[in-house]
């Protein structure tokens, strides 16, 4: 066979296998398309059953914006009171602790605090107590629970600071119009 008929062989076999190749891909296509419509369909029908679950519609922290921002604004503002204090006053947060903390948080940190107010005196001890994040896991019209972090600068007079990092788990109860730690966790 010459090249000139191998070339007409060729040109004549090579639309039929070009087409035959689309053709096949386009056989494929649609019911790969459909598939993957279908696999999108039942991932956002999930997605809308579980918005629509009662526990879901329950959680304020996932639809109110403004009471997810108060209780995060108050938890916060509360933790930054009763975690930091300096030698010269520990009555203040001692007196924040009674204001802004119940139930078993109020004995947990009263239990702590009265050991360590005497010592914070003796050693001239400041720690200063600050948000960085707070994120609402669960919230209900008078209920929070809240993961934050802190991070937590210590002193003693005539030494560097230095500072920590905590992560706490709090439980929050609204009462009286403002939000009351009622249970922390480290963790």
């Amino acid at each position: 066979m010459s090249t000139v008929e191998e070339t007409e062989v060729a040109a004549a076999i090579l639309p039929d296998v070009e087409g035959g190749t689309a053709r096949s891909r386009r056989r494929w296509a649609v019911p790969a398309a459909l598939a993957a419509l279908l696999l999108a369909g039942s991932g956002f029908r999930y997605l809308g059953a579980q918005l629509r679950d009662p526990a879901a519609m329950a959680n304020r922290a996932l639809v109110d914006t403004r009471a997810t921002t108060e209780v995060t604004g108050d938890v916060s503002s509360a933790l930054g009171k009763v975690f930091s204090y300096s030698p010269s006053d520990t009555t203040a947060t001692a007196q924040a602790a009674a204001e802004l903390l119940d139930g078993t948080a109020a004995a947990q940190y009263q239990a702590l605090f009265g050991q360590l107010q005497q010592r914070v005196a003796e050693q001239k001890l400041t720690l200063s107590s600050r948000v960085v994040r707070a994120g609402v896991v669960e919230l209900t019209v008078d209920r929070a629970q809240l993961l934050v972090f802190l991070d937590q600068t210590a002193q003693r007079e005539g030494q560097a600071a230095t500072t920590a990092a905590a992560q706490l788990s709090v439980t929050a109860q609204l009462r009286g119009g403002h939000w009351r730690i009622t249970d922390l966790k480290a963790r």
